[in-house]
């Protein structure tokens, strides 16, 4: 696999393109600064999107009935 090599300023202004493409052709894409290779654009692999439907399942959680009742002995102390 022949590793692409772009210059960073290139890449600050064409990198969505750069990101479409390695997704695209499972290459990966060097970034340099002054010729020196800084970062290093790869593609995902093995990564699936998680289901909308389904999400949230077991994160919700009950609260007892008389959570939000004010404790009225509470707000007397701080009254005086």
């Amino acid at each position: 696999m022949d590793m692409a090599t772009v210059a960073a300023g290139v890449f600050k202004t064409k990198c969505l393109e750069l990101m479409d493409e390695v997704e695209r052709t499972k290459e990966e894409v060097i970034v340099t600064k002054y010729g020196r290779p800084v970062a290093k654009l790869v593609p995902v692999t093995g990564a699936k999107p998680s289901p909308l439907f389904g999400r949230a399942t077991g994160s919700v959680v009950r609260v007892a009935d008389d959570a939000f009742v004010p404790d009225t002995e509470l707000w007397s102390a701080l009254g005086e």
